[in-house]
This record gives C-alpha cells, structure tokens and sequence, in this order.
C-alpha cells in the first residue's frame, strides 16, 4: 500500500494482516488497518480502499460459512491461539464455551448433546484465543484428531475420579493440560483445590451456573500458551488495544521487525511495564521484552 505517513500501529496492523493464515485472522488486521489508518484529506483514498478490501472479504467469509454448513463437518482452520475443551459428557463443556466466547450451543440434561466441534473466539486482553468444544469423550463424534493437534487443551471435570480417566485418553495429545473444575451441588472446594495442588496439576476452578472463577480462568488459559503480549504505541497517544503475541525471550528487534521493513529508521525506544526499570526507559533493539510491555518507536 502507498505511503501516507502511517503509524507504527498501521505498519504493525499491515504486517500481520500479510502474516495472517486465515481469513478471520485476516479481517482482524484489516479492522486494526482501518482504525489506524491517516485522517487526513490525501489519505482518503487510501481509507476506501481498505473498506472495499473489507467488504470483499466479508463476502469471502460468509461464503466459506455457507460452504462448510452444506458439506456437513466443516473443516476447521487452526488460528494463532487455540485450545480445546474435552470431558465426559454433562460436565459442562457447552456451558464454558457459551460463557467465554459469543457462540450460543446446546445445552440440554440429557448425555451428548454436542455432535460435531463447536467454535468460538475468546477475547482477552486485546488477543483471541480460538476455543473449540470437542463431543463427550465415550461419544461416537469424539475427534481425536483436533485434540492431539491442540496448542492447549482444556479437561472439564465435575468429579476428582474424572481425571486419571481423561489423561488416559490423551497419550498422543502434546498440548498443555489445564485441569478446570466445574463445580456442582455442595461440593468441598477446599477439599477440591487441596487435592488439584497435591497432584501438581494445572488447574482452575470454576462454577458455570454462578459463572465464579471465569475472569481467572481467562488469565490461566493464555499463560498455558506460554506466550508474551506486548504494545505499541505512537509519541503521546495511547498504547494500542490489540497486542503483538510474541515468544518469551523476545526482544525489541522482534517487534521493529514486525513493524517496519527497515529498523534502521529508528532513532530511540522507549518501553514502559514489567522490565523497564522505570516507566519511558529508552532501550536498546536487544533488549529482552516480558508480559505486558508496550514498546514506542521514534523515528528519523
């Protein structure tokens, strides 16, 4: 695209926007592009053209939809961030997807309502972790396949027994494990999280009927991930809302990379959050960047 003078956070939108592997991914980058993009007169055109391109893609999406629900299983494309969530069938798999993402399943008393992989997209903290219900483990519809392939895979449990009988049925799953305790009636939470925390597990602790636990949840479901959000932000304005999801151990050079097709245009960074040493430190492009970071650039 032409040049009109575009922020660090339209040049961080469009790089991604190139990097995306899905249409979705795609149209998330090109909303970021359109909110991003000048203001100003000369770059009005540029603006439409970003629309037109959203539009276009739009129909793209919605016609893949149209095509997926015609063959029956549709395949289901594998975003940046993506966890599963298995159980036994009524211990409250739909229940979670419909409280953390805005797909709405069936939710019914009687043993495997959910028939074929449910998906949604959780948002939080500016990222979006693509969630998929799998049927019931002992279910005909359970797919093997999406759970072994998963980044992280969530085991939903209503009893303590559940899990030495779960973990059996994921020997070739590699993703991390986090155990979520879904509890019902009068059950010991004490007693629950004592045990969870003798076993060493990963584990969560959640009520889907009071929707207690949900918020931490969230915060533990990304940090099984293993990945770190970083910022960005222009001189004077405010850091952007959607973060670049990057691997421990990344520097300010991986950003610049992200953003610029040239780090040599940057004059000074400075970073504000967990490993500056004080808020505006001006670094260097090799310093190592942690959780929550927001980076800016000066440029020459």
């Amino acid at each position: 695209m032409a040049s009109t003078n575009q922020s660090p956070q339209y040049q961080s939108a469009e790089a991604m926007f190139l990097q995306a592997q899905t249409n979705e991914e795609r149209l998330r980058w090109l909303e970021e592009m359109i909110r991003e993009c000048p203001k100003h007169k000369s770059a009005e055109s540029m603006l439409a053209n970003l629309k037109t391109r959203r539009k276009k893609l739009l129909e793209k999406i919605e016609a893949s939809k149209k095509s997926g629900r015609s063959s029956g299983k549709p395949g289901i494309k594998k975003e940046e961030l993506q966890a599963v969530i298995v159980g036994f069938t009524n211990s409250g798999k739909s229940s979670l997807l419909s409280e953390l993402t805005n797909v709405k399943p069936e939710i019914a008393p009687y043993e495997f309502t959910t028939k074929h992989p449910l998906v949604g997209m959780m948002k939080y903290s500016g990222t979006n972790i693509q969630l998929i219900e799998i049927p019931a483990i002992g279910s005909e519809y359970y797919d093997s396949g999406l759970v072994n392939s998963a980044d992280v895979i969530l085991i939903m449990i209503t009893s303590l027994d559940d899990i030495n009988k779960i973990l059996s049925q994921l020997d070739k799953a590699h993703g991390r494990k986090l155990i979520i305790f879904n509890i019902k009636d009068e059950a010991n939470e004490r007693r629950i999280e004592s045990t969870l925390k003798g076993k060493k597990l990963t584990f969560a602790i959640i009520n889907t009927e009071t929707r207690d636990g949900l918020e931490e949840l969230k915060e533990k479901i990304f940090q099984c991930f293993g990945k770190i959000r970083v910022s960005t932000k222009e001189p004077g304005k405010l850091k952007s809302d959607n973060p670049l999801i990057l691997n421990p151990g990344s520097t300010v050079n991986d950003v610049a990379k992200k953003i610029f097709h040239n780090s040599s245009i940057i004059k000074e960074t400075r970073i504000w959050g967990p490993s500056s040493k004080f808020p505006g430190q001006i670094v260097g492009l090799q310093h190592e960047l942690k959780d929550l970071d927001v980076v800016e650039f000066r440029t020459r």
